[in-house]
């Protein structure tokens, strides 16, 4: 598998954040900066799952359903009177 490279982003929080943030990723074994990438990871993966499954349900709306049953009396000779 080729490893993706990877470039430094900047965020800026607050101090009563950071301190929470290093307690949180310290319970998780992992650096704030791993912690963030997860998370970011996570949300642009389901973001893109969203899209795909938003894609297929609009081809299949494009497409129809067949619901079964069929045509035996035309709209005249159901209203025949």
């Amino acid at each position: 598998m080729v490893q993706a490279r990877k470039q430094n982003v900047t965020v800026s929080l607050s101090a009563q954040t950071i301190q929470k943030v290093r307690i949180l990723a310290a319970r998780r074994s992992t650096s704030i900066s791993g912690l963030l990438a997860q998370q970011i990871e996570a949300l642009v993966g389901a973001d893109e799952a969203y899209e795909n499954a938003r894609r297929v349900a609009v081809s299949h709306l494009e497409w129809g359903f067949h619901l079964g049953g069929s045509r035996t009396a035309t709209r005249d000779e159901l209203h025949e009177r």
